[in-house]
């Protein structure tokens, strides 16, 4: 277990906006950080960060919480995970106790696969480094492609060795179950057949190793390249798809790249480990791999998240360039900008990286990227040459690509580039591309006649009908402001009966100096009022006991405190004002007021409308009454409904008297 002053220092340092920028590209927004929901797909931002607050709110998903929260949420950390990943990040020292074997036990299915590839990834690199056939054939490969000591201690470079079950059987020594072995694909396992025993091997036997990281640094498969020249083996072998492992949404290299993705606000995609691992080495620290499968929109998204810019590296070879292409129109689609740059004939980002200084590699990236319609343009018109048949299909084709583009107005500027290069009038170019998009509505309501139901999940939720609950919105109010301004000393002003000098009773003002916690706790305790939500019922009583026995009252603390579920209850509740910022009204020169501008006069009212609203259910709930036949006595009922009446004239008079003084307010 992890001490408790572990996990109060990891809380106290830890910045929430400094690890969720790890994961997703932030922009500053007033005092807030703004950026696209890395749960949801989406092209304009709903994912908010408080600095101020330390918390988070995705207004996509509904989710929100603190640093650890967003951890546990994204990356799928379990809490001891999520406080040791932050202990890490600030260099903080954890203290905690040896685990049990029940703790052992009780660790999920996910978790024993990760358990088991960070001992895979510790065990390959220590074969390479402190063996001598990992160091003779591991290490000597890794050297003689340029890496040096410090790149392959910072990519977890290792070695398998050349036996059937090195690796499975030190695994099965040190405690690690055979299944998960299995399920990672690090061990193939043969079933008993007949005669023939169970039998396990080494799946990546004899070769050197790829640690595949998730953006948080988790190990979460391994791709192995062979260095024999056994033709029946492939060259490079990855983990199989597993739990932890889906090669479709994992790009190699994110986790070291995240930071100089979004610092440079542009990705490199290349195709292979070592492109990534050399153009690390060499300076250009924003780049990735697919990994040799075909470019798939998850990833794009996963490079959406810190960067709206990606430029494709292809090496000299034509027809591998054109069959990328379908990869590009991928990521048009995503809304993405993209540019691409080729090296020369026999030269890939690896060798052209380790054969050039960093200066001239970043050189001839600058001058030799191009934007997508001109390479594609140039490409295609070298195949089609002088037949028009092939030209007007690579026109086509072209047009094809812009229509992919979500943003109209990028589609008009590629559309003239296009007429420019293809020497073709724009007239002609927007046709073809109101033809396509006019074919792509008509091929989307075919499949929505054909099957109508899978489009009712994207219709429903436009045009909700939701009831709207007075209760629950007035009792989430007053939760805001006892969150916000609890501490903060304000004049009340209350309008209270009292007889004037004819002996009539009218409302006057009387003015008091509270604490907001203090003004609302009395004027809650005064009509015996109790929360009906129950999420509300605990955190209220939580929270007043906090603002009145600490003087260094501070938000952060409290969501730590609170388990997962009330924390996300504070989180919606404290920037619920923040999704306005979102909306950017400022710069069509409306100005949100925030609810402290108003506080005093918007409490009072918020209290009395609860107080009018509880009168009001009463007054209807007596009527009932009056009308159930096993009521003995209807008159002192109706006696009740009456004085009841009374008292819901009185407080809708202060009502009106504190909505009118609120309306001048806001005037002034």
């Amino acid at each position: 277990m992890i001490s408790k002053t572990t996990i109060d220092r990891v809380y106290e340092e830890s910045q929430v906006e400094e690890v969720i920028g790890d994961f997703v590209q932030l922009k500053k927004s007033g005092s807030n950080y703004k950026g696209l929901s890395p749960f949801t797909q989406e092209r304009t931002p709903s994912f908010m960060v408080s600095p101020a607050k330390q918390i988070w709110k995705d207004f996509s998903s509904g989710k929100g919480g603190n640093a650890v929260a967003f951890l546990m949420e994204h990356e799928h950390f379990t809490y001891p995970e999520a406080i040791k990943y932050l202990a890490k990040k600030y260099n903080i020292e954890i203290e905690e106790t040896e685990q049990s074997d029940e703790h052992k036990e009780a660790a999920n299915e996910r978790e024993s696969m990760y358990l088991v590839n960070e001992y895979a990834k510790e065990y390959f690199k220590k074969i390479m480094l402190e063996t001598n056939q990992g160091q003779a054939i591991g290490l000597s490969y890794f050297k003689e492609r340029g890496f040096t000591a410090e790149t392959i201690e910072k990519f977890d470079l290792g070695y398998s060795p050349d036996e059937w079950e090195a690796f499975t059987k030190t695994a099965l020594d040190k405690g690690y179950q055979l299944e998960f072995l299995d399920k990672t694909g690090l061990t193939i396992v043969k079933e008993a057949e007949g005669d023939k025993p169970k039998r396990t091997f080494d799946r990546f036997k004899g070769r050197v190793m790829f640690p595949i990281h998730s953006m948080s640094g988790r190990v979460l498969g391994f791709g192995g390249r062979i260095l024999t020249s056994d033709k029946k083996a492939a060259k490079y072998l990855n983990s199989p798809e597993s739990e932890v492992y889906h090669k479709s949404k994992v790009l190699y290299g994110i986790y070291h790249a995240k930071q100089a993705i979004a610092k440079e606000d542009n990705c490199y995609l290349v195709e292979g480990y070592t492109d990534v691992i050399q153009f690390y080495q060499s300076g250009i620290e924003n780049t990735v791999a697919s990994s040799g499968t075909a470019l798939t929109p998850e990833q794009i998204r996963l490079i959406n998240r810190l960067t709206k810019n990606i430029t494709v590296l292809f090496d000299g070879d034509t027809a591998g360039m054109r069959a990328s292409l379908r990869g590009i129109d991928l990521i048009l689609e995503q809304g993405l900008n993209v540019r691409i740059c080729t090296f020369p004939d026999g030269e890939d980002p690896d060798s052209f990286a380790k054969s050039n200084t960093e200066e001239d590699l970043k050189e001839y990236l600058t001058e030799n990227a191009q934007d997508f319609i001109r390479f594609k343009a140039s490409l295609l018109v070298a195949e089609a040459k002088d037949d028009p048949v092939k030209k007007a299909g690579l026109i086509r084709d072209m047009v094809a690509s812009i229509a992919k583009i979500p943003d109209t107005i990028k589609q008009e500027v590629y559309v003239k580039e296009c007429s420019a290069i293809m020497d073709i009038s724009e007239v002609v170019l927007f046709s073809t591309l109101a033809q396509l998009n006019a074919k792509e509505s008509a091929d989307q309501a075919k499949r929505k006649k054909q099957n109508p139901q899978a489009f009712e999940v994207v219709k429903q939720p436009t045009t909700p009908r939701v009831k709207v609950d007075q209760l629950f919105e007035l009792e989430r109010k007053i939760m805001s402001m006892l969150l916000l301004y609890g501490k903060e000393e304000e004049d009340f002003e209350d309008f209270v009966l009292k007889q004037n000098e004819f002996e009539e009773l009218e409302l006057v003002p009387e003015t008091h100096r509270a604490k907001v916690f203090e003004k609302i706790y009395l004027d809650l305790q005064e009509d015996e009022v109790e929360f009906t939500n129950e999420h509300f019922q605990q955190l209220y009583y939580t929270i007043i006991s906090k603002l009145n026995e600490d003087e260094e009252f501070k938000l952060e603390n409290i969501i730590n405190e609170l388990d997962p579920e009330q924390s996300q209850h504070v989180t919606n509740i404290l920037m619920d004002d923040d999704k306005y910022a979102l909306a950017r009204w400022d710069t069509k020169d409306i100005f949100v007021k925030s609810k402290k501008e108003n506080l005093v006069k918007e409490l009072s009212q918020t209290i009395l409308s609860l107080r009018c609203y509880l009168v009001a259910s009463k007054i209807e709930e007596l009527k009932q009454q009056t009308k159930a036949e096993e009521v003995k006595n209807p008159m002192d009922v109706l006696q009740d409904v009456m004085d009841y009446h009374k008292l819901q004239q009185t407080l809708s008079k202060k009502l009106d008297r504190h909505i009118a003084v609120f309306n001048v307010g806001m005037g002034r």
